[in-house]
């Protein structure tokens, strides 16, 4: 029973990310598609760890840790980019 839970539960998250996806390449504004990014991230993350939990390993736990702290990265680069419109300022005080 909790196997066929935890496979629904990874054929939800899947068909989110789906959408997602979808909302990336439509969106109608750039933060749409930021945000977007940012959930098939996280969407990733939770894909994972179901897959580690069906599969009763903990073999994954440094890809999810690496997936959320490349999520965060790029979240916070793209969100510095529409704001500032560069990532990285070269204009220090010499």
């Amino acid at each position: 029973m909790f196997k066929i839970i935890m496979t629904i539960s990874l054929i939800i998250v899947a068909f989110s990310t789906l959408l997602y996806v979808y909302r990336l390449v439509k969106g109608p504004s750039t933060p749409d598609r930021v945000i977007a990014l940012d959930a098939i991230g996280i969407n990733l993350i939770g894909i994972t760890a179901i897959i580690s939990i069906v599969l009763d390993t903990s073999a994954f736990v440094e890809v999810i840790l690496l997936l959320g702290i490349l999520a965060f990265i790029g979240t916070v680069a793209f969100s510095k980019y529409l704001e500032k419109g560069e990532i990285i300022e070269n204009d220090r005080n010499q």
